[in-house]
């Protein structure tokens, strides 16, 4: 009987390890390819318009220079503390997430620093809300998601 257990228990935690380990296949896809690689069926990819070259008649005119724009999120309180971030878009995609606020006291306030960078990772790789949770920072992920999205909300607005 005990061999049963010890058999039970093994084949939980490696299922539960590849569980926590699981990337949908869109996910895998950004963040392996980058989301600024990604070109709609039909449209010439940027390095096919560089390359092509203009009619004795055509005239060139100057792209418009990039213009950055930054959106703060809500301020989201939850049981550890408050969350809020801010995003910048560049040309369409998240350039930068920078977190305003996290936890500052005790255990909460370490998590907050361990997690922050990979949430960071997280978002820039998904180049939106939909992100990864981070074991063991469960509600801190979540809060982060939800500034995060009321960002993009006002971006997308």
């Amino acid at each position: 009987m005990p061999k049963r257990g010890a058999i039970a228990t093994l084949l939980t935690a490696v299922g539960v390890a590849l569980l926590i380990n699981f990337k949908t296949p869109s996910q895998q896809g950004l963040a392996a390819f980058g989301a600024h690689t990604l070109v709609a069926a039909g449209q010439p990819s940027a390095s096919a318009a560089a390359s092509a070259s203009p009619g004795p008649t055509a005239t060139s005119t100057p792209e418009p220079t990039a213009v950055a724009q930054t959106f703060t999120g809500p301020a989201i309180n939850y049981f550890f503390g408050t969350a809020q971030v801010q995003v910048t878009m560049l040309n369409g995609h998240i350039s930068t997430v920078v977190a305003l606020q996290l936890p500052d006291h005790g255990e909460s306030a370490w998590i907050s620093q361990q997690v922050e960078p990979m949430l960071r990772s997280e978002v820039l790789a998904a180049q939106s809300a939909q992100i990864n949770l981070i074991s063991g920072a469960t509600y801190t992920s979540q809060a982060y998601a939800a500034s995060l999205q009321g960002a993009l909300d006002q971006a997308h607005a």
